[in-house]
């Protein structure tokens, strides 16, 4: 079994994988990783290799810590993915982008594929039918939007995310409600609409964690998968494990 542990700022999610089946998956806060780890791992037994990626920030303590657990990869901008990295700047590209890029590459062989990541930013990544990303784009997300109107502005109130009832906001809670959703639903198919004139036949992925917030006013033909990260980093592990 493989362990998979996402680090982020606030929260880590950790997963166990049998081959690319999903057996369980926990979000912890950061704050009590360690202790809610070893009751993860106590849980699942078999537990042989690890991976661990990480946008939050782990001391050299922690991951000597962690790597006493199992056989542990710790994901990079070094570590080997199978796909011909095009950016620009790669040793800026995110890990978390790096991961599902990967996935799609893993489940969607041959295929262009546009990623959408719904969380605190809205990231788009494209990875071509011959697996070569070129990059995407990366914008405000849901909450972040709704925090910009009441930080920089005297007088806007901070809400939390609510699908409008209206497309026109009778109030001012119902203009932002209808100016921050809509606006993120129209760039999302703008977005999707200028990829597919661009490749044609495009395979489109939305996890994160408003996807499924969002998914439910998009008309746009769309896989929704919320574990979609989490399955890139199990893939890389198999990948390096492999080699």
């Amino acid at each position: 079994m493989n362990l998979i542990i996402d680090v982020g700022n606030s929260f880590v999610k950790l997963a166990v994988f049998e081959g690319d089946r999903i057996l369980d998956k926990k979000t912890v806060d950061a704050e009590h990783f360690f202790e809610n780890l070893k009751k993860f791992i106590e849980k699942h037994q078999n537990i042989k290799k690890g991976i661990m990626s990480s946008v939050g920030t782990l001391t050299e303590i922690d991951v000597f810590e962690l790597k006493k657990s199992c056989e542990l990869l710790i994901l990079d901008q070094e570590t080997p993915v199978p796909f011909l990295n095009r950016y620009a700047t790669p040793k800026t590209l995110g890990i978390d982008r790096v991961a599902l890029v990967c996935a799609a590459v893993h489940q969607f062989k041959y295929k262009n594929v546009l990623i959408i990541d719904a969380g605190t930013c809205i990231t788009y990544d494209f990875v071509s039918s011959e697996s070569e990303y070129f990059g995407g784009g990366i914008s405000p997300g849901l909450n972040l939007r709704y925090k910009a109107l009441n930080n920089y502005t005297s007088k806007l109130p901070l809400l939390l995310p609510e699908q409008p009832s209206e497309l026109i906001g009778n109030s001012t809670n119902a203009s932002i409600h209808s100016g921050i959703v809509y606006g993120i639903l129209n760039e999302i198919e703008g977005t999707i609409s200028r990829y597919q004139e661009k490749y044609g036949n495009l395979t489109i992925i939305l996890t994160g964690g408003d996807s499924d917030f969002l998914f439910k006013q998009l008309k746009s033909s769309i896989f929704v998968n919320s574990n979609f990260l989490l399955e890139g980093l199990n893939y890389i592990l198999q990948f390096n494990s492999g080699k």
